[in-house]
């Protein structure tokens, strides 16, 4: 095992939710190329987890946020 990661992640060109278990303070993104996909993913995921909508995200910088 090595050291963790100290510098922050650059994220791919596309849309990103955040996925968290209920109550919990930290979850994991998740990446779909389109808008419609991303808004399944959201209906998808919402009726067992929290879900937050990030946003598109270009050269690793946020465009919009829903």
């Amino acid at each position: 095992m090595g050291r963790p990661a100290t510098k922050p992640t650059k994220l791919k060109d596309g849309f990103y939710i955040e996925v968290r278990n209920k109550g919990s303070k930290s979850g994991i993104k998740i990446r779909r190329d389109s808008e419609k996909a991303m808004l399944l993913a959201v209906k998808e995921y919402e009726r067992v987890k929290d879900v937050v909508v990030l946003g598109e995200f270009k050269n690793g910088k946020q465009l919009s946020s829903k």
